[in-house]
């Protein structure tokens, strides 16, 4: 017969479990919420808090690794799955597959953390997420989306120095924020509560360090920022993004569509006009050149074609040329990170040619190129400062790729033109990250969006060092494995 003590633990159990679980599901909220479509920044500050409560003081200890598992799963869930909803695409089941992995990796963590005083307790959760990102970076069907960072591309105010650090510092400083907002409420509830007797307060001497110098930290960079955040003095250049929805019909037929918005877009001015990605179905320098050739005669511009080539034996080829208004094709570019479930190619992969125009130096990525940090930087580092994105995006991502274009833009200080086929996302941003047109129309409208945006100078830190505290988190990661295995050895 079941004693009143073993009642009492069960139901404490269970108690602490349903708790548990509630504040690892408010983290999956929190970073839901942060990101756009809904846009709540601030809460990527403190998202990870009501996690690591449960995870380190709520849940049973065997169940500690629960908590960051419905955590992240949970988010990516809420981030991935009404992207990729009613598709059958594996990526649905990406989240469970993931928190299945953090569930069974996170299992030592609390162990760890005990053993060794929680003195690493904020750099092993910061280095670890941003380490885990890196790894993402190297993935095909992962690239940076989903970065913690992303959240803040309306705040240019606040994220120039990834000019320095890249994208992963600036996921490095949220994280640590963070963490360190966790260890001080970690600190908080041993001062109430002590769930479990064998549990040893935190002390609050190391906690009001980490908490200091971590603020000390936000506010370095938040004045570095504002330093670095100034207005353009380099010469501007008149652009255009073609924005169109080509309501679903087959690729290459909307051409008479783009080539009456480049009409009317020379009528406003631009010197420069992007067409999306695939737009043409065949190399315009083969097949209609002549008719390409007079439409920027005629409207004295610089015309970026994304066009395709139909499939052969093997795969298709999406590339991208720049055709000047004198009817010269200055090169090509083959999209650097095909999709690799879509069949894509190009025989000029791994070519990142820069044109040297009397505009300025002019440089074309692809769409999927923007999820991923090392091709834009290619550009920069050959010269480029304005940068051609054409894109063709579905409506479930439109209010989440755009974002993408903003980072680029600060890490390598160059202009950006993004101009979407499907008339979802397009957008016009500066070399400091300042969205000066933009069109996110889910499910696809029709605008033509002109502006003046200045041209940059390619010339960063991040540019001439790439994601090097990507790479020294990622070395952080295998510090850590090293350091756990020794603390256990110790404690044996």
């Amino acid at each position: 017969m079941e004693s009143a003590t073993e009642k009492t633990n069960r139901s404490q159990f269970w108690a602490r479990s349903a708790i548990g679980v509630t504040l690892a599901a408010a983290s999956a909220v929190l970073l839901t919420l942060a990101f756009p479509p809904y846009g709540l920044w601030p809460l990527i500050w403190v998202g990870l808090v009501p996690m690591a409560l449960a995870q380190y003081r709520v849940l049973p200890r065997r169940l500690s690794s629960l908590a960051p598992a419905i955590a992240v799963g949970g988010w990516l869930g809420g981030y991935l799955v009404p992207i990729f909803a009613g598709s059958g695409s594996y990526m649905t089941w990406l989240p469970l597959l993931i928190g299945a992995i953090t569930l069974l990796t996170d299992k030592g963590n609390r162990a760890f953390h005990e053993r060794t005083g929680y003195r690493w307790f904020v750099l092993h959760g910061a280095v670890g997420w941003v380490g885990i990102e890196m790894t993402r970076s190297f993935i095909p069907i992962m690239g940076t989306w989903a970065f913690v960072a992303y959240t803040l591309y309306e705040q240019p105010w606040l994220i120039q120095p990834v000019s320095i650090f890249s994208i992963f510092g600036m996921g490095l400083l949220i994280m640590l924020v963070n963490f360190a907002l966790a260890q001080g409420a970690l600190a908080l509830f041993d001062r109430r509560w002590r769930l479990d007797a064998s549990t040893t307060a935190l002390n609050p001497r190391p906690v009001r360090r980490w908490l200091i110098g971590v603020g000390l930290g936000l506010v370095a960079w938040t004045v570095l920022s504002l330093a670095l955040f100034r207005p353009a003095t380099t010469p501007a250049v008149r652009v255009a993004a073609l924005h169109l929805f080509d309501g679903g019909s087959p690729l290459g037929r909307a051409v008479p569509q783009f080539e009456a918005q480049t009409r009317e877009a020379a009528r406003q001015g631009a010197q420069l006009i992007v067409w999306p990605e695939v737009s043409i179905n065949g190399d315009p320098q083969v097949e209609r050149t002549a008719e390409f050739q007079a439409l920027a005669a005629e409207t004295d511009a610089y015309l970026v074609l994304g066009y395709f080539i139909e499939p052969d034996e093997q795969a298709w080829r999406n590339e991208a040329t720049v055709l000047s208004p004198v009817g010269e094709f200055l090169g090509v570019f083959g999209k650097a990170h095909p999709v690799v479930f879509g069949g894509e190619r190009s025989a000029f992969l791994g070519v990142y040619p820069v044109y040297d125009t009397p505009l300025g130096k002019i440089a074309t990525i692809i769409c999927y190129d923007l999820d991923f940090t090392d091709t834009a930087r290619r550009m920069a580092r050959n010269g480029a400062q304005l940068i051609a994105v054409p894109s063709r995006d579905w409506p479930a991502i439109a209010t989440k790729h755009y974002t993408h274009v903003v980072f680029r833009a600060v890490e390598n200080r160059v202009a950006m033109v993004k101009s979407d086929s499907s008339g979802n996302d397009s957008a016009i941003v500066d070399p400091y990250g300042r969205i000066i047109e933009r069109a996110v129309t889910p499910g696809g409208s029709e605008a033509i969006l002109v502006a003046d945006v200045p041209l940059g100078t390619g010339n960063t830190l991040a540019v001439r060092l790439g994601d090097w505290v990507g790479w020294l988190c990622l070395a952080g990661v295998f510090f850590f494995i090293v350091l756990d295995a020794s603390s256990k050895r110790r404690a044996r």
